[in-house]
């Protein structure tokens, strides 16, 4: 097989910033390989992926589910031979509610997908990474901001999100032998589906409700793409990239 574009597979990539970012990826000229839950979304995705020739995949994948996660890259092996870029990006949260009123099963479900799930997804492009040649790659994790400060009734995503920052560390430090590079880049209040309600006001560390701002994807998307473009000899180690006049230097 002759390679001749890099292979990128982004999680989460049906809507959001998994979407901005496999589009922006696509067009810097990486291949694509799209995960995601639901099919419709991706080859909607998949649709965005016109600007040049190249290839864009769509997988359904259920990123808690281990079967699923090996076909994932099973079939991407299949198709293009190796994998150059993982971005860890699937995620969900929990009802804003105190912990004494959390669900152990959503607690659980949160956990699956966005620890677990990236857990499974960094092992298997891990193992094709080592043993490809020439060896090596690169696995940027979505950590969000909450990997370092939480929103009030977050307990499950943030608990989550700051386990990624030790995955991001420890993938770091295993990868080097390999030449594989893991970058973690922490998102506060990228305008998407999932933040329309910061327009409406969110729960404050004061106890209040208060409009948020937000940046527009795009500049999330240019982020990783330039640590995606990097040489693997170079790594962005850890990125946070927020809308300037939200609340997070100084939450709490």
């Amino acid at each position: 097989m002759t390679q001749t574009s890099k292979v990128a597979v982004v999680t989460g990539a049906g809507s959001g910033i998994g979407r901005a970012i496999a589009v922006a990826l696509f067009e810097a000229g990486f291949d694509v390989v799209l995960a995601g839950r639901r099919q419709e979304a991706l080859d909607e995705t998949a649709a965005l992926c016109t600007r040049r020739a190249g290839r864009a995949v769509a997988v359904p994948t259920d990123v808690a589910d281990e079967s699923c996660v090996a076909r994932l890259f099973a079939e991407t092996e299949a198709a293009f031979g190796r994998v150059d870029v993982l971005f860890n990006n699937a995620g969900i949260a929990a009802p804003a509610v105190t912990i004494d009123d959390l669900p152990v099963a959503r607690w659980r479900a949160v956990v699956d997908v966005n620890l677990t799930g990236a857990f499974l997804c960094a092992r298997e492009a891990f193992r094709i990474m080592k043993s490809q040649r020439p060896m090596g790659g690169r696995i940027i994790n979505n950590g969000s901001i909450s990997a370092a400060v939480p929103r009030p009734f977050s307990a499950p995503y943030t608990a989550t999100k700051h386990a990624i920052t030790g995955l991001t560390k420890s993938l770091s430090l295993d990868g080097r032998v390999y030449d594989i590079a893991c970058s973690q880049i922490d998102i506060g209040n990228a305008a998407t589906e999932m933040t329309e309600p910061m327009a409406r006001g969110v729960n404050q560390a004061d106890g209040s409700v208060k409009p948020e701002p937000c940046m527009d994807v795009i500049h999330v998307a240019d982020a990783v793409v330039y640590m995606a473009q990097l040489p693997l000899s170079a790594n962005v180690q850890f990125m946070t990239l927020m809308a300037t006049k939200m609340p997070f230097i100084g939450r709490g």
